[in-house]
């Protein structure tokens, strides 16, 4: 939906495609036209190239926007576009494939003057190779995919018994999801944040940094709530990390959108961490801080035109945040019974709306959300002139979002915008292990049996074919909708949740 906007914001027509389960979503009829790759196997479906190749083909595009998942790191995608006559909106297959080997990314970096996380820059033979680096590395050790990313084939080592089970495990989830079981290990720092530059790079050599984004909230190496720009980051050392990343794409070459990803120490130390060759699930809050609608720039760049943006983040460049934004991932899982993945039937959806806020949403009522794919339902996103005011407005429309027919990630990010370590600021890739105890305890059961009934009682109203949740809680008469009055005869503050 994000990518289809800005094809038609650019007067360009956008073709989408879609697996069976993905027949009805919202992007399949938004689109010009729309191509069914197959059933629900990504192998079978959105991992296909010469499906994706041949759909493209018969449709008369002139590019292949690969957004942020399945092939949209992958070099040979890249490759087989050009070879079909195609472009490919993002970086040279050279340059993915280069960030793309963690090892030889971080081999580039440390030639390019970036500081790298002290680790391996080859392969590791086996668990004896493993424990051998670990040791003169000193434990903890964190043992990572060279092909991975999204925390997946990695595994944190806190002693010489744990290597060999480490190992194994971490070579096992990396072969499955990368199909490349290949390791290496690099240094565990203690409690930094997860702080990524994110880098705008044309075909004249420009490279322009657009500031910071705060991804410390994190659950297994997964992000949970993004914001911009970082308390932890004064202008002085915004300068250092755009520097860094600057060098870093540079270094390979660089085209298109792309995010340079560092851990911040908590003394102001940073090492790079590693680079992803596309467009970042998190990039609308740099949108609303810096006023760059990337996904149309990814465009206009691969159209050959030069970016509209120039300089790097910060005093002396010419690019200044403006405010402050928070994105919330909406999930289709379970926060108070270990983040379990949640399916069913979208029965009923309540969109927010209001000032400084954007919901990046690939979802509507009557949508059936399956095991299928990644869990993401949508993105909420929050603007305000300061942090303080962004928090109080996301505390709001996530009170306002109702989703009905499906546990979502919702109540969980309500609580952290009431969460005092997040209110100071105070978080780090750690948080959530120390929060949890506060964040994701379950709810009172009666509260719960509560909200559902009046869930039910929703449901059952759009079924009579009356017109309820309205952002004023009214039905079309007038009168307050009977959700919304029951809700809070019951107490629920924030209605049905």
């Amino acid at each position: 939906m994000r990518v289809i906007r800005a094809c038609h914001e650019e007067g360009l027509g956008a073709v989408a495609v879609y697996s069976e389960p993905d027949r009805l979503a919202p992007h399949v009829r938004d689109a010009d036209a729309a191509v069914l790759l197959g059933p629900a196997p990504s192998s079978e479906s959105y991992l296909d190239i010469r499906k994706l190749i041949t759909a493209a083909k018969d449709t008369g595009c002139q590019a292949v926007h690969p957004g942020y998942g399945f092939l949209s790191e992958r070099a040979a995608f890249a490759e087989a576009c050009a070879e079909a006559g195609l472009i490919f909106v993002g970086p040279p297959p050279l340059a993915i494939r280069a960030m793309g080997d963690k090892t030889e990314a971080r081999r580039r970096m440390q030639a390019a003057g970036v500081p790298v996380v002290p680790g391996t820059t080859a392969p590791l033979h086996d668990p004896v190779e493993a424990r051998r680096e670990a040791k003169r590395l000193g434990y903890p050790v964190l043992l990572k995919a060279i092909a991975g990313g999204g925390g997946k084939g990695m595994r944190l080592v806190g002693n010489d018994s744990e290597v060999e089970g480490g190992f194994h495990a971490a070579r096992r989830e990396a072969q499955k999801a990368f199909g490349d079981g290949s390791l290496y290990v690099e240094k565990y720092l203690q409690r930094p944040r997860h702080i990524e530059i994110q880098i705008l790079a044309d075909h004249r050599g420009r490279i322009a940094a657009l500031g910071e984004r705060e991804c410390s909230i994190q659950r297994r190496h997964q992000k949970l709530i993004e914001e911009s720009p970082s308390v932890a980051v004064s202008p002085a050392l915004r300068r250092r990390l755009s520097e860094a990343a600057t060098a870093a794409a540079g270094a390979v070459g660089y085209v298109s959108a792309g995010t340079i990803e560092f851990l911040l120490t908590p003394s102001g130390e940073f090492y790079f961490l590693e680079m992803n060759t596309r467009i970042q699930v998190e990039h609308p809050v740099t949108e609303f801080v810096y006023g760059v609608d990337l996904v149309r720039e990814q465009l206009r760049i691969a159209a050959g035109q030069p970016m509209r943006v120039h300089g790097a983040a910060g005093p002396g460049g010419q690019l200044h945040p403006r405010g402050h934004a928070i994105e919330c991932r909406i999930t289709a899982e379970d926060p108070f019974n270990n983040f379990l993945p949640a399916t069913g039937v979208l029965q009923y959806l309540h969109v927010p709306s209001g000032p400084g806020t954007r919901w990046d949403g690939g979802i509507e009522a009557g949508n059936d959300v399956t095991l299928f794919y990644d869990p993401l339902l949508a993105k909420l996103i929050a603007w305000g002139e300061t942090r303080e005011i962004a928090i109080q407005r996301m505390r709001r429309a996530l009170s306002e979002l109702v989703i009905v027919g499906l546990a979502t990630s919702q109540p969980f990010h309500l609580r952290v915008m009431d969460d005092a370590e997040f209110l100071k600021g105070d978080i780090d890739i750690t948080y959530l292990e120390r929060a949890g105890g506060r964040l994701l305890a379950a709810p009172p059961r009666g509260g719960v049996e509560r909200a559902l009934a009046v869930a039910a009682a929703l449901v059952a109203d759009e079924r009579r074919g009356r017109t309820v949740g309205r952002s004023d809680g009214r039905t079309a008469g007038g009168a307050q909708s009977p959700w919304l009055q029951e809700s809070r005869r019951l107490g629920l503050r924030d209605g049905p949740e």
